[in-house]
């Protein structure tokens, strides 16, 4: 079977027999589609004659709400690489009779809704009563496709058959009741996160506000202070791609909401002086949240939210490192060690050593990623150590030094005493950069020699351990940019401990350099020494095991031996 970009799964089955058959669906579907899935309920469809294959609305039941957790969950199981999304448009009750106009009201879609990515395939689960039906059942699906979405020319279709449990007669009866009941819905619904790197829980979090609301939904989205305490905030992507993130999808699941996206400052933003908000929707760790949100509202005069609680997903594949239920923090950290920007292409640097630049702030374990590069193979490069060559006395830069900044910065053997001079460039950045203006460039040099002679020794791979990489401008000499980052307080804590200052000197010898998420801006892989050093090493094979599969693809590309 041929692979799709983006695909439109038809569920035709009971609500109630769902549950059984989403996994398997999904797993089917996760053989056709490779990007983006779109979901579209329509329980009872009869796909077998053409006259009755028509979009109306379905009523949103109670069991809908726990059916769309169920399979947002399912999906983040068997076809983890699949962006799904559930479409809500028909998912309302029907208006009523004064409202319906000219149409009838019966279709919900007077014309063809646009999504985002043009589906190129159609799927479903309709199970065919006799095999020679499928020509018939095909057609109607590609019929019943196209008065709902726009689809591409030529859209094909696809018949899936999972293999279906059987409920009981009196189970299966006792769930059809109860998929029977009406799910109470409102005007204006709320709800607040971070929405980073939306993923299966946000996903649900977000189809089920849209399935309570009527008229207009609220989303705040934490920015700025609300971030600090995050785990591996500087990963968390920038608040304008955050918001086009949920803009995307929230068109598509259900247009005909009115949508208003606000950063939050603070836990409460708006939700605690709309007077229109009716409903917050919360997970079993924001409940605590919703409350607070309720004691705010009446404080200030206003009605209460009626809480709407969702279940968290659980997250089959979590780590020891990460948290049971799928989240933000722990996607992040599995982007440790991962390509997160491809390396630009560097006709000007030789193929072989391909040289990794690492750097990281003071405290971050920079040092020690290096050693365990070099005990996998690389050939290490310390420019800490060839800073120290370049004031040795006779080096280029020695004179110059000794010129700029004076003669008393010597020690009795006439070497540089690097603590005076610290003290004659520290807090002083004109006087610093006039230190650097003589100093990096000669370092630079002594990079090149020392790549050079990796090259001659036949090294594959060099590691340029550099705090100053990216301030010094060396990412000329390097092909790809690796960062080592770890929480302040973190780096001031192993500064203090490892250098025997203060904190408040910690602190301040950190924010001398660049932040961590200014490096991240230009680093193609970024790793992180938070936790234990079992952890640091995994990272660091994975992300040496990758980096050779880059280095083996790019000879190949260009027939070179691999």
């Amino acid at each position: 079977m041929s692979m799709f970009s983006t695909g439109i799964l038809v569920l035709t089955s009971p609500l109630h027999t769902l549950p059984l058959r989403i996994a398997p669906v999904l797993s089917s579907a996760a053989q056709i589609v490779e990007r983006t899935l779109y979901v579209h309920f329509h329980p009872g469809l009869n796909l077998g004659a053409s006259g009755q294959a028509r979009p109306v609305y379905i009523p949103p039941v109670v069991d809908l709400s726990s059916l769309i957790s169920h399979l947002y969950s399912d999906a983040a199981d068997v076809c983890g690489h699949l962006d799904v999304r559930v479409l809500l448009t028909n998912m309302r009750a029907q208006p009523s009779v004064a409202s319906l106009g000219s149409n009838g009201g019966a279709n919900p879609f007077p014309s063809p809704q646009s999504l985002s990515h043009f589906p190129e395939v159609v799927l479903t689960d309709y199970a065919l009563q006799d095999p020679g039906q499928s020509s018939l059942v095909a057609q109607c699906l590609q019929k019943y496709t196209g008065h709902c979405y726009v689809c591409n020319p030529g859209l094909r279709s696809v018949l899936l058959h999972p293999q279906l449990q059987v409920l009981e007669r009196s189970e299966e009866k006792e769930e059809e009741e109860k998929s029977k009941a009406q799910l109470e819905t409102f005007s204006d619904v709320v709800v607040g996160g971070t929405f980073d790197r939306l993923h299966g829980a946000h996903k649900t979090l977000l189809n089920i506000s849209c399935l309570l609301a009527n008229r207009r939904f609220l989303i705040g989205v934490s920015d700025k202070e609300l971030l600090k305490n995050k785990v591996l905030k500087e990963l968390i992507e920038p608040y304008p791609q955050r918001v086009q993130r949920l803009e995307e999808f929230l068109g598509d699941v259900k247009p005909s909401l009115q949508y208003e996206i606000v950063p939050l400052f603070d836990p409460f933003g708006p939700s605690i002086t709309d007077p229109q908000l009716q409903c917050i929707v919360v997970s079993e760790e924001t409940k605590r949240g919703g409350e607070a949100v309720n004691k705010r509202r009446l404080e200030n005069g206003l009605p209460e939210l009626v809480l709407y609680e969702i279940q968290l997903i659980k997250d089959a594949h979590h780590t020891e490192i990460e948290e049971e239920k799928i989240s933000s923090s722990s996607l992040r950290s599995r982007l440790l060690g991962t390509l997160l920007i491809p390396p630009k292409p560097r006709s000007d640097l030789p193929l072989a050593p391909y040289v990794i630049g690492l750097t990281g702030g003071s405290g971050s374990g920079k040092s020690s990623i290096a050693r365990r590069l070099e005990a996998l193979g690389a050939a290490r490069i310390d420019s800490d150590q060839l800073g120290h060559e370049t004031y040795l006395p006779g080096a280029t830069a020695y004179h110059r030094v000794v010129e700029e900044f004076g003669a008393d910065i010597l020690n009795e053997d006439k070497t540089i005493n690097r603590r005076v001079l610290g003290r004659k460039v520290f807090g002083n950045e004109e006087r610093l950069k006039a230190l650097t203006d003589i100093v990096w460039p000669e370092i630079a040099l002594l990079v090149k020699k020392r790549i050079q002679q990796a090259k001659e020794e036949g090294q594959p791979v060099c590691v340029v351990d550099a705090a100053v990489l990216l301030e010094a401008g060396w990412e000329s000499l390097v092909h790809e940019v690796w960062v080592a980052t770890i929480p302040e307080e973190e780096a001031v804590r192993r500064i203090v401990e490892r250098d025997g200052v203060s904190e408040e000197d910690a602190v301040r010898r950190l924010r001398s350099q660049w932040p961590s998420a200014k490096q991240i801006q230009h680093a193609n892989v970024v790793l992180c020494t938070l936790w234990e050093p079992d952890q640091t090493q995994k990272q660091v094979q994975k992300a040496w095991d990758l980096l050779r599969q880059r280095i083996k693809q790019r000879l190949q590309e260009t027939g070179l031996p691999s």
